[in-house]
């Protein structure tokens, strides 16, 4: 064979091949799939989202990935979604209370006072009694699809002396969020509301003696078992919050079924890790003895569901929805006789 034309021919096959080679890689690039995802988490929860993203990647086989954002990188929490209505952002994850007034439900979403006291009850009410329906329908009605719902931790007592009852807290001067206020309110026990970075100091000064916030981690997290060890199971919330996943409507209606699948299953399981995290270092902290435990009576909780009634009739009065959503809630209580 002429040399010139094997070498000519060898070069056109070459260059067909790193043709055909670029084209293929460009199809493959222009298949992927990247979301903006911002989560209300920090670096402290690193361990439950890079988990997530490499879970979405592993799963798509690469044609999916998550670019991900944490608490405030590109949004502050109460403007989630309105941002990811509008695109800024393309999935979010945090907690319904913070665009409280954007949206009727979320109160409730949250988490009343009162409305469930353990996860699997909780899981009941979200999925198998309606209430993930009535979600759905108010966040679509903000170009939002809703994923899933995801439950925190423990909501309880922490006082500098301990608590045998309710009325003790009657001689307290409490923290408490607005609407555990209310509840607390109906029992005859005073509040104050202090944020986070305040009730170190709240708690050292005496300004306050005890307070409403959260669960052990978040106690020790905040260093606030320096300044008071008595924890007491109060039955008012539990899990005490509850978060919420979401993603553009639009967004969520171009993808592919196998996307979608993949986006749902890596959701679930990101919010059974977060929740794990939470209980287990609830549980861990416990079972270290960085606090005296004490509990509520049955009769004292039965009291916070009875005194809740006024936070649930204020957010029953809001809208259809809202109604329905503290019916199911009613007609839960009554069947467990909390109610």
């Amino acid at each position: 064979m002429n040399r010139r034309k094997f070498i000519r021919g060898a070069m056109g096959t070459c260059a067909a091949l790193v043709c055909s080679a670029f084209i293929q890689s460009q199809a493959i690039a222009e298949d992927k799939v990247r979301l903006r995802f911002q989560t209300y988490f920090g670096t402290e929860m690193d361990s439950v989202t890079k988990k997530f993203v490499k879970n979405v990647k592993q799963w798509s086989d690469g044609s999916l990935r998550i670019m991900l954002y944490r608490g405030g990188d590109l949004v502050s929490n109460d403007q989630m979604v309105s941002s990811v209505s509008k695109g800024v952002i393309d999935m979010a994850h945090g907690v319904g209370a913070y665009w409280s007034g954007q949206m009727d439900i979320v109160n409730i979403e949250s988490g009343l006072p009162g409305a469930w006291s353990t996860v699997d009850e909780a899981k009941d009410i979200f999925f198998n009694q309606g209430f993930s329906n009535l979600l759905s329908e108010a966040y679509a009605e903000k170009g939002v699809q809703y994923l899933t719902t995801g439950f925190g931790g423990r909501y309880d007592l922490l006082t500098k002396e301990p608590v045998k009852s309710l009325d003790d807290l009657k001689e307290m001067k409490l923290r408490a969020s607005p609407q555990a206020a209310k509840v607390l309110k109906e029992l005859g026990i005073s509040s104050v509301f202090l944020p986070s970075q305040e009730l170190y100091v709240g708690m050292s000064t005496g300004v306050i003696n005890g307070l409403i916030y959260g669960g052990p981690y978040d106690y020790v997290s905040l260093k606030l078992n320096e300044t008071a060890k008595h924890y007491t199971t109060l039955n008012m919330l539990t899990p005490g919050w509850t978060e919420t996943y979401m993603m553009n409507q639009k967004k969520w209606n171009s993808l592919s079924d196998k996307h979608k699948e993949v986006l749902t299953r890596a959701v679930n399981q990101m919010a059974d890790d977060a929740h794990e995290v939470f209980t287990g270092s609830d549980a861990d902290i416990l079972q270290k003895n960085v606090f005296v435990v004490n509990s509520l009576s049955k009769e004292d909780s039965a009291r916070i569901t009875t005194a809740a009634q006024t936070v649930w009739d204020e957010e029953e009065g809001r809208s259809e929805r809202n109604a329905k959503a503290v019916a199911i809630l009613r007609d839960n209580a009554k069947k467990l006789g909390r109610l």
